[in-house]
């Protein structure tokens, strides 16, 4: 079925997320906004640009909906504790290690009180601790390290179980990192705890997007 120029305005908006941003802000001028979707879509007929300056002005009346959704996230998370590791290491190894040796190193890093993250990928292992331990690690998984990342830092977001059932909040927090030009290196989620794996030269630029 053939998109109608509303249609196309709000793709190209929820596809723009910058552009949707200031929408969301009311920091957007409406007719630039119809010139420029015009242009990249192609549909540069007068009429197709008053098509799309009223749709823009719809969609956001659209977004207040998520204003207000995003006043509940930032609620969470201004509630939540963070907790920021640095002198951090990320191990990829072969996907044929064997355990005992994840076991033995899991066994150290835990008695000595350090950081210890294992994530089973398609084909290797993700493993996340501190770099204290680089020479167990070598010694333990030797010919199986496809790869290492040092001078990393961990960012810890623990948040109350609301999370689980409030849309966007993992969503808002990547969002802070692009906008922010922080490359996210590796990201998981523990129930209620959200790991952040960065460049530690990051670190004191995200502590400052991160307070709530």
């Amino acid at each position: 079925m053939e998109q109608t120029t509303t249609d196309l305005t709000k793709q190209y908006i929820k596809d723009n997320p910058y552009i949707k941003h200031c929408l969301k802000k009311n920091l957007i001028n409406y007719s630039s906004l119809a010139r420029l979707i015009a242009k990249e879509l192609k549909i540069e007929k007068k009429t197709s640009k008053e098509a799309i300056l009223i749709a823009a002005r719809r969609f956001r009346d659209e977004l207040k909906k998520e204003k207000q959704q995003e006043t509940k996230i930032k609620e969470i998370l201004s509630a939540s504790e963070f907790e920021i590791k640095n002198k951090i290491t990320v191990f990829i190894l072969e996907k044929n290690i064997h355990f005992e040796g994840i076991e033995v190193i899991q066994k150290a890093v835990r008695n000595a009180g350090g950081t210890f993250y294992i994530l089973e990928g398609s084909d290797n292992y993700t493993l996340i601790t501190s770099e204290k331990f680089e020479a167990l690690i070598h010694s333990k998984m030797k010919g199986a390290i496809i790869k290492k990342e040092t001078g990393l830092a961990l960012i810890i977001v623990k948040s109350s179980k609301l999370i689980e059932s409030t849309v966007g909040v993992l969503a808002y927090l990547t969002s802070l990192f692009a906008e922010n030009d922080v490359n996210i290196l590796e990201f998981l989620s523990c129930w209620t705890d959200t790991l952040f794996i960065i460049d530690a030269n990051d670190m004191n630029k995200a502590i400052e997007f991160l307070k709530f």
